[in-house]
């Protein structure tokens, strides 16, 4: 850890003097901490991916082929053919400043190359240089500097530190979307075969298995059955997941690691929970796929072609399983590809239906394409029509604030379902201060692929922003659960939390809403999905303890 973030280091041996030089004179140098490691060559060519090769960030040789220049100026090339939001985000930028202090690596790092304005000149000046008359005209005056290999190490460095989470395009004024940029920036790198291994390995394990894990079918099935067995233990009652069932009225996906990691895996048996309640109250039959056994989506990180791969094996699911509808789990990147890109990209998924809830009759028009609907959402219905027996007391135990997890939230306008559905399954809720929630949300610091343990300085830097507001509420209202509807939050904000704010725990939704769930023929619930004694209705909240967040392991 630097000493940047010790807080019981000697700061007069910290170094505060700005750089006299400008941003294009002024070198940038690879950090311990501050990147994660190259990508694997296997992975690297499982993808189908150009000059896999061991090489390291560190190294001065990065073993590129002789022509890497021609390679990244056709592939920018071909870019801004095809892509016009590109084109015009290269020439429209007026260097306003809105963005600078609205991007959390900024605010936690203080490097003025994470702000989103000069990460999206790394690649602009480039653009100038070679692709505008003006640039070559005016040189360094106009913006404009040749593409060396500094540069490009300049590129992978900035590039990998940003998470795609669009905050900086809330305050565009001309609606420049940064994210789009660095999905680019990465792309053209990934023609030259530098990715980072926490993207390209995921990628690997799901073009092999269908999950990010690389958790073959029988260990997915296996894994379930655990969980079946801890929720007897729990509740009193025995669920029983279906797999692969064709003719089943609803295909559910969620992401791996709300399987494979807790607390998300208290989220899945949720779920379980969940499904299992409805099918024996109203009938209703949700099916697992062993195939389409992730809804994550690390090719949001990598490029448009393996993106549009990765979402298109849900699809060929549903179709081979004959079901109505899809539902999806708790997930980020999955959210944003479905409700940004499915459409066009691999839809309009015309072979199932229109989803329509069979409980309650609700018609998710929001779906019509893309024919998935969101648990929370489809929870909240449930909940709105009465169709869930809940005691909300059951959470008494706890103070929950919500973390609006960036893709759902920036890139669904899904603000008001999750509140809704915490609300009515926990009796004690406080929102963070407004400038950080919602569209305005700031990113758990370790999104699009950053949620490594060699980055872990990056991580906690551009956590800090969400940390300092989860410690606002905890220190003015007592909060102790910090609730989220993405895996990868639920993997990486228990190390945020238990550095920066040791007192919050982290949970996702649906956790709360089947310890609060009444389930037909459960014994005496004393123990929550955690084993946490349950409170009893007359209890004091604060009387009972939360386990930290992070326990070192």
């Amino acid at each position: 850890m630097s000493e940047r973030l010790k807080s019981d280091e000697d700061f007069s041996k910290i170094d505060l003097n700005p750089s006299k030089t400008g941003w294009m004179d002024t070198p940038t140098v690879i950090k311990d901490g501050m990147f994660c490691f190259a990508a694997k060559p296997q992975s690297v060519k499982t993808l189908d991916l150009p000059y896999s090769r061991e090489w390291n960030p560190k190294h001065d040789d990065w073993k590129l082929p002789e022509n890497w220049k021609e390679i990244i100026y056709e592939g920018m090339r071909d870019r801004l053919d095809r892509f016009r939001t590109f084109k015009i985000f290269m020439d429209i930028c007026v260097r306003c400043g809105a963005c600078a202090d609205k991007c959390h690596f900024f605010i936690g790092t203080g490097d003025p190359k994470n702000m989103p304005v000069l990460r999206a000149e790394l690649i602009r000046s480039v653009y100038k240089n070679d692709f505008t008359t003006f640039g070559k005209i005016f040189g360094k005056l106009g913006g404009a500097r040749p593409l060396t290999l500094d540069v490009l190490k300049e590129w992978w460095y900035y590039f990998f530190q940003c998470s795609e989470c669009r905050r900086c395009s809330v305050f565009c004024p001309y609606g420049i979307d940064t994210a789009e940029i660095t999905i680019i920036g990465r792309e053209l790198l990934n023609l030259l075969g530098l990715n980072i291994d926490w993207i390209a390995t995921p990628v690997s394990n799901c073009y092999m298995t269908g999950n990010h894990m690389g958790i073959q079918p029988h260990a997915f099935v296996g894994m379930l059955e655990f969980f079946v067995d801890d929720i007897e233990e729990c509740t009193g009652v025995r669920v029983n997941p279906t797999f692969n069932k064709k003719g089943a009225d609803i295909l559910f996906v969620t992401p791996s690691g709300d399987v494979f990691g807790d607390p998300g895996t208290y989220t899945c048996m949720g779920y379980m929970i969940l499904f299992h309640y409805l099918k024996e109250k109203y009938g209703l039959e949700v099916t697992w796929s062993t195939y389409a056994s992730e809804g994550g989506n690390f090719g949001l990180f990598t490029s448009n072609e393996v993106m549009k791969r990765l979402n298109s094996k849900m699809y060929a699911e549903a179709k081979r399983l004959g079901v109505k509808w899809i539902l999806g789990g708790e997930c980020g990147h999955m959210w944003r590809v479905i409700n940004q890109y499915m459409g066009t990209m691999n839809g309009p998924a015309d072979f199932l239906e229109e989803p329509v809830n069979p409980i309650t009759g609700t018609k998710f028009e929001n779906a019509k394409s893309t024919k998935m609907v969101h648990i929370v959402e489809f929870t909240a219905d449930l909940i709105k029509h009465g169709k869930l027996d809940l005691d909300p007391s059951r959470n008494d135990n706890l103070k929950v604030t919500f973390h609006d997890s960036c893709n759902p939230a920036r890139g669904m306008g899904f603000f008001e379902e999750p509140r809704y559905v915490i609300k009515n399954v926990c009796n004690n809720y406080y929102d963070m201060p407004r400038n950080c929630i919602k569209e305005q949300t700031f990113c758990c610091g370790s999104g699009s692929g950053l949620n490594a343990s060699e980055d872990m300085e990056l991580r906690l830097a551009g956590g800090l922003p969400r940390a300092n507001a989860v410690k606002y509420v905890n220190e003015k209202h007592g909060v102790n659960m910090l609730a989220c509807i993405c895996a990868i939050d639920r993997a990486v904000l228990p190390p945020l939390m238990g550095y920066w704010v040791p007192e919050v725990d982290v949970t996702g939704i649906h956790e709360l809403v089947t310890n609060a769930l009444i389930i037909p023929g459960e014994k005496e619930k004393t123990v929550n999905l955690r084993g946490e004694d349950i409170p009893d209705k007359e209890s004091d909240p604060d009387e009972y303890y939360v386990r930290p967040a992070f326990s070192g392991r």
